[in-house]
């Protein structure tokens, strides 16, 4: 499957906020979290504000490293929400999306005060 994203690229803040999860949930692998954040912000039904974000960390992942066994899956979510969305499919709106709800993801898990453990990441989901 052609994937929209070659490379997952995340800014300086998102960076720091990444570094206070892999202390908290012990989830070493940056791609492990990215995809729980993504994840998690699909499950939001607001559109991600379209700010500009300057994906200027030193985090860079591989699209197939990033989506590991659901690499496809993920592709097809973010198609998916985009024509949910009323928004094109062509990829720079997905690149677009996937970097805002990427985003917009790792700020809800970094902002979360019950999030201590990796077992509250889990627990997030099973609460949905």
């Amino acid at each position: 499957m052609d994937h929209p994203i070659e490379r997952v690229r995340v800014s300086s803040t998102a960076e720091e906020q990444l570094i206070k999860l892999k202390r908290s949930t012990k989830i070493k692998q940056w791609n492990v979290l990215c995809r729980w954040a993504f994840c998690r912000s699909l499950t939001e039904p607001s559109v991600p504000s379209p700010v500009p974000i300057k994906t200027d960390s030193k985090i860079e992942i591989a699209w197939n490293v990033f989506g590991g066994e659901i690499a496809d899956i993920l592709a097809i979510a973010l198609k998916q929400r985009c024509h949910q969305d009323g928004l094109g499919t062509d990829k720079d709106t997905l690149k677009q999306q996937f970097t805002l709800h990427l985003h917009r993801g790792i700020g809800y898990l970094a902002g979360d005060n019950q999030l201590e453990q990796i077992e509250d990441l889990v627990a997030l989901e099973l609460d949905d």
